[in-house]
């Protein structure tokens, strides 16, 4: 299992992604409670490797993750370029949108939530996609 992990300095989105792809958990959390969060899910899934954005807090993340949770998950960077406003889209493709919101048009449109979570789905997407794009060639 893949858990994609979208730090940032407030607020962190985490997912849990099955082998078949299969959505397991997401959820948007205090920066504070990211590295507790991620223990309580790596007791709860069998994961393998942490997917994150290569951002320019990656690096601090990454030793905070390895000190916290030792060198048994892999932790893999991929390039998180737009990733946030995949994110948005991706959210009204996941919660559509009602009342006078489906009169705004979509590009206009802002989540009434943070997207972090979402952006953490497509972190790992995009890891599972170079993937098999190495294995097709």
């Amino acid at each position: 299992m893949i858990l994609g992990f979208d730090p940032g300095r407030d607020k962190c989105g985490l997912a849990v992604m099955g082998k078949e792809r299969q959505l397991l958990y997401h959820q948007v959390v205090a920066s504070q409670q990211a590295i507790a969060t991620i223990q309580q899910l790596s007791q709860k899934f069998p994961l393998e490797t942490i997917v994150m954005g290569d951002g320019t807090t990656a690096k601090s993340w990454q030793q905070e993750i390895s000190s916290n949770l030792g060198e048994s998950l892999s932790i893999a960077l991929v390039d998180e370029r737009y990733s946030t406003l995949e994110a948005r889209d991706r959210y009204w493709q996941m919660y559509s949108p009602q009342g006078l919101q489906r009169l705004i048009p979509q590009g206009m449109r802002q989540p009434p939530r943070p997207v972090d979570d979402l952006v953490a789905i497509i972190l790992i997407e995009r890891y599972l996609k170079l993937g098999t794009e190495a294995q097709g060639e």
